[in-house]
């Protein structure tokens, strides 16, 4: 069995239908209370920023680093997409990654997808958020100092929700997942800071205003949507060179002897970000990706879209 380089992508088989279902219901909730709030924050003008950000975040999302022992990890970006977006525009721009990498891509399990979203999208939005605003008005350099832990954070956050749920469902023991997922998850939470700290800090140059106070009326600019849709188009192209080596929880899985639990997707489109008439090859990585970013990003100018915008 092969998972795609996804750090804290649950397959369908790791966690039991009991605690798939309670992730789900928390999932629910939380978005519907984010589509509540973002449609009455929401500006018309911010919508295409979300694009962008939700095309960035899934294009940065295939490039994995390596770390150490064999293992590789990757940004994650819900930090990231809170700290320019607000929290509740956030947690929609990272549902609908998570979304579309599970049924486009059968990257994640579709009935674990609610715990996917929970781990990956909804806590490590919260938690950037709210570390990052805690120091509104301070230096540049405490802001973006603060803004690598929360980012850091949000992995390890993500980590342990993970490690809880292996355990709840029988999976793993909590003694030994725990460790064994934030001991990994510590060094991909480094990349991940670094990665948010040189994104904003391109921000700050390029747009500080997208960081001032109320994130949420921030407006973007025609300039400013081509250069993040080409940045994502980058950095599409360089997947390729991707590590191949195993994500986090799959390392842990492999190491603890439940990888075998994982359950293959009951359909394939493009799975594994590989087009079946270009076969595994470097064309085949980054059309899928183009794919991908044209994909998400459409999805969440429908949403935004949709939404009553103020003007």
């Amino acid at each position: 069995m092969h998972f795609s380089p996804a750090p804290l992508h649950i397959p369908d088989g790791f966690l039991s239908i009991v605690i798939s279902i309670v992730c789900w219901v928390i999932t629910i909730i939380t978005l519907s209370l984010a589509i509540s709030k973002t449609n009455k924050a929401l500006g018309e003008k911010q919508v295409p920023l979300m694009g962008v950000m939700a095309a960035f975040i899934f294009a940065a999302q295939m490039i994995n680093f390596p770390v150490a022992g064999g293992t590789s990890g990757h940004l994650l970006g819900g930090a990231l997409a809170a700290i320019v977006l607000g929290p509740w525009a956030a947690m929609l721009v990272m549902t609908a990654v998570v979304a579309v990498q599970a049924l486009l891509f059968q990257d994640g399990g579709l009935l674990v997808m609610g715990a996917n979203i929970l781990n990956m999208g909804l806590v490590t939005a919260a938690i950037g958020y709210g570390l990052y605003r805690a120091v509104a008005g301070q230096s540049k350099a405490v802001r973006l100092s603060v803004a690598g832990v929360a980012a850091w954070l949000s992995v390890m956050a993500g980590a342990l929700l993970t490690s809880l749920q292996l355990w709840l469902s029988g999976t793993s023991q909590l003694g030994i997942v725990i460790p064994a997922m934030l001991g990994v998850h510590a060094l991909i939470g480094l990349g991940e800071a670094l990665i948010t700290v040189a994104a904003l800090s391109f921000i700050l140059q390029s747009r500080p205003d997208l960081l001032g106070e109320g994130s949420e009326s921030a407006k973007g600019g025609r300039g400013w949507i081509v250069s993040g849709g080409i940045i994502a188009l980058v950095v599409v192209l360089l997947s390729p060179l991707a590590s191949a080596d195993p994500d986090g929880l799959e390392r842990v899985a492999i190491n603890m002897g439940f990888i075998d639990a994982g359950q293959s997707a009951p359909y394939s489109i493009i799975p594994d970000y590989t087009l079946p008439f270009l076969g595994e090859t470097a064309a085949s990585t980054i059309v899928a990706g183009v794919i991908g970013i044209i994909v998400v990003g459409a999805v969440v100018l429908l949403i935004g879209r949709g939404m009553k915008a103020k003007a």
